[in-house]
């Protein structure tokens, strides 16, 4: 499955060919290889896995740190929800990569290892059955060839041989040629000597190309069985190549928060939160509630009551207190604009934007009487709240 280096010469090319003995133990070696790589790509991703879960771990650290302290910081309003949105968003995103690490492992980790175990079948003593095909075939579609390579090397180097020993008597005839130290009768022997030579040296050139022309004739023989072995290991490989491309597809779907619904909504919950912030609301709010918008009971004459008579009955006092007030009959339905939490027992608490009764105006210190659907009623602030329309 890996790409072979470049070759750097024509006969490293040959040498290196998928032609020649022995050179296809490259295509056998990728079914181990292939194993091999299975076994890495597990442990590379559940590396990545704890990553993962070592992230998520730190997130929910993080958040838990700082919630006390957020919650309990000077900010106050859609300031103070920004802040605390950041570590609700730190918590699902904990819980989202917490759910990556248990993919990565459970789902991506076991179906690698499920494939790798019904792809590869161990030899008993070793390797795989697969490999071993392959390899059977090769060699059965090679040892003829290998045969006729053996026998057309050993008739070129005995050409080669008797080339070198004619070419040297050649060397000796021109020579001896016009030498006047070379007798006449040496000549004549290194004459024939040279004839010879020749003779036998186009002998074995015959024998060489008779060999050459029963090798090239097996040629397309040998490429056609080579080829169908070498077409079944492509096979198999293809069928790799494809699964462990679903498996990183797989993986990266796992891996790719930026088309994760569940991330998304994270975020853009946060950005929501971020940009809803109101200084105007925030600063009304602050007012109502801790500044010169608080209900006050300013001084104001107070005429003299005498004593109630302690013999009053209960029935006169509910009456007196009845003529009293302002009631209305059914109520005006209210909207809160603010949180209020009540600080006498004669008060009601509520939150921005929950709705109940109105059942009395407001007096002349600024409050008015409540009651919520629950039946709780109490005493709140007149302008904390809004008609429902």
């Amino acid at each position: 499955m890996s790409t072979p280096p470049s070759d750097n010469t024509p006969e490293d090319a040959n040498n290196r060919s998928f032609w020649m003995p022995g050179n296809y133990q490259r295509t056998v070696r990728r079914t181990e290889d292939s194993f091999q790589a299975c076994n890495d790509i597990v442990a590379c991703f559940q590396e990545r896995a704890r990553m993962e879960r070592q992230y998520a771990q730190q997130l929910g650290e993080w958040s838990n740190k700082w919630k006390p302290v957020v919650d309990s910081s000077p900010l106050y309003g859609s300031l103070l929800k920004a802040w605390q949105c950041f570590l609700s968003s730190a918590d699902r995103l904990a819980s989202l990569h917490a759910s990556i690490c248990r993919s990565l492992v459970s789902e991506d980790g076991d179906r690698v290892r499920t494939w790798q175990k019904d792809t590869f079948h161990k030899k008993l003593f070793g390797g795989f059955k697969e490999s071993q095909d392959v390899e059977t075939g090769f060699i059965r579609a090679q040892k003829p060839w290998a045969k006729r390579l053996k026998k057309l090397d050993k008739a070129r180097r005995a050409y080669h041989k008797v080339s070198r020993k004619e070419q040297a008597a050649r060397e000796r005839e021109t020579h001896a040629q016009g030498n006047p130290d070379v007798a006449i009768d040496k000549q004549k022997k290194i004459h024939e000597d040279r004839q010879l030579a020749q003779m036998e040296a186009e002998k074995y050139r015959g024998r060489y190309e008779k060999v050459l022309e029963e090798v090239n004739r097996y040629a397309p023989r040998y490429m056609e069985e080579m080829e169908s072995i070498f077409d079944q290991s492509q096979d198999e490989e293809r069928k790799r190549i494809v699964f462990l491309k679903q498996a990183f597809l797989s993986i990266h779907k796992h891996l790719d928060i930026t088309n994760n619904e569940s991330a998304r909504a994270v975020f853009d919950e946060l950005h929501n939160t971020v940009t809803a912030i109101d200084e105007q609301e925030d600063l009304r709010w602050w007012k109502n509630t801790h500044g010169p918008g608080m209900p006050t009971d300013w001084p104001h004459f107070q005429e003299w009551m005498p004593p109630k008579k302690s013999k009053k009955g209960k029935k006169d006092v509910e009456k007196t207190g009845t003529i009293e007030k302002s009631v209305m009959i059914g109520g005006v339905r209210v909207r809160a604009l603010y949180d209020y939490a009540g600080q006498e027992t004669d008060e009601m608490s509520f939150k921005a934007g929950e709705e109940f009764l109105k059942i009395e105006d407001e007096d002349d210190q600024g409050w008015c009487r409540g009651v919520k659907d629950d039946g709780w009623e109490g005493l709140y602030p007149a302008n904390y709240v809004e008609v429902v329309v």
